[in-house]
C-alpha cells in the first residue's frame, strides 16, 4: 500500500489576468503541484518558456512564488542566500528580479506545491517587512491547512470561473498569513507525524486508506497513532478520513455535474446506498437534497 498514497500526478494551471484583475492589486499567474519521483530528471520540461530553467544556471522571474515541499529533499539558493538543503516542511518565497535556483535531490525526488503571483499588495508586504529577500526560507513543517489552501487554489484555477482571480488573491494572502503565523507561533505541541498523516489523508481523499497501514508507513505503532491522532484532532483516524470524504462529496455535489452514483464511485464507497446513508447521517440531508438546496440558494443570491 502506502507509497502509493503520495503518488499524486503533476497538475498545473497557467492563467491570463485581465486589466480588471490587476486593479484588484493582487493576481495569480500560475498554480501547480509537481511530483518528482526518485531518480528522475529535474526540472520537468512541461512548463511554458517563462518558467523553464536550468538548475545549474538558475533563473530570474517577473513574479513572486511560494513553493512548499511536502515530501522528499532538495537544494535552494538565491542571490541573497547561499545554497542550503530543504525538505518536507520547507516553504520558500521567490521574489521578482531575484536570481534563484532549486532542485530536488536525485535519490529522493520531491512533492511540491507552488503558486505564482504579482501586484502592489504583494509589493507592500516587502515594503512593510513582512517578507524579505534576505530571509526567503520558512520552516513551517508539514501542515495540512497549507496543503488544503494550495489544493483549493489549484481547484479554483482549474475551474476558472468569474472572479476566480479575486478568489485566488484571497487564498494567496491566507497562505502568507498562515505561513507567518506558523513561523511566529511554532511550538512543540505541533505533532509532525499527525500532520503528515492529515496531509496524506487530504491528498488521497479519493482513495481508501487503512489507518493501521498508515501508522506502519509513519513508523509508529497503531495504538500510539490512534490515540495521538484523536488527542490532536478530536477524531479517531477512521472518522477523520470519513469526514474528509464527505466534505469532498459536498464540494463535488455543488461544483461538478457528476451524478450521485459517480461521486460515490469516485470516493470509493462500497455502494451508492452506503454513501447516501452516511451523507444523511452526517448532514441530515440526502446528497440530492443538499445539491438542490445549495444550487437554489446560489441562484437566489445571484438574482
Amino acid at each position: 500500500m502506502s507509497d502509493e498514497y503520495n503518488n499524486l500526478e503533476t497538475r498545473f494551471k497557467y492563467l491570463i489576468p485581465n486589466d480588471r484583475d490587476r486593479k484588484f492589486g493582487l493576481w495569480v499567474n500560475a498554480v501547480g503541484f509537481e511530483r518528482i519521483p526518485p531518480n528522475s530528471s529535474y526540472p520537468l520540461k512541461v512548463h511554458p518558456l517563462g518558467y523553464l530553467f536550468n538548475a545549474k544556471r538558475g533563473r530570474t522571474l517577473h513574479e513572486y512564488q511560494l513553493l512548499y515541499i511536502t515530501k522528499g529533499k532538495g537544494l535552494f539558493a538565491s542571490e541573497d542566500m547561499p545554497e542550503r538543503q530543504v525538505g518536507k516542511g520547507s516553504l520558500f518565497v521567490l521574489f521578482p528580479g531575484q536570481w534563484h535556483t532549486f532542485r530536488s535531490l536525485k535519490e529522493t525526488g520531491w512533492n511540491a506545491y507552488y503558486i505564482g503571483f504579482e501586484g502592489a499588495v504583494a509589493d507592500n508586504l516587502i515594503k512593510e517587512g513582512f517578507l524579505s529577500k534576505e530571509a526567503p526560507l520558512f520552516d513551517v513543517g508539514l501542515n495540512e491547512e497549507l496543503v488544503s489552501l494550495f489544493s483549493r487554489a489549484l481547484e479554483v484555477a482549474e475551474d476558472d470561473k468569474m472572479s476566480s482571480q479575486q478568489h485566488l488573491a484571497g487564498i494567496v494572502l491566507l497562505l502568507i498569513g498562515t505561513m507567518l503565523a506558523i513561523t511566529k507561533n511554532k511550538s512543540s505541541s505541533m505533532n509532525p507525524k499527525i500532520e503528515q498523516a492529515k496531509i496524506i489523508m487530504s491528498e488521497n481523499v479519493l482513495k481508501n486508506i487503512d489507518p493501521e497501514t498508515l501508522a506502519k508507513k509513519l513508523n509508529v505503532s497503531y495504538s500510539w497513532f490512534r490515540k495521538a491522532f484523536k488527542d490532536y484532532t478530536g477524531f479517531a483516524p477512521t472518522k477523520y478520513f470519513k469526514i474528509l470524504k464527505l466534505q469532498k462529496a459536498k464540494h463535488l455535489l455543488v461544483e461538478s455535474s457528476y451524478s450521485v452514483t459517480e461521486i460515490s464511485f469516485m470516493l470509493g464507497y462500497e455502494s451508492t446506498k452506503h454513501f447516501y446513508a452516511l451523507f444523511k447521517k452526517f448532514f441530515n440531508l440526502t446528497p440530492l437534497k443538499y445539491r438542490n438546496s445549495t444550487t437554489m440558494q446560489k441562484k437566489s443570491e445571484a438574482a
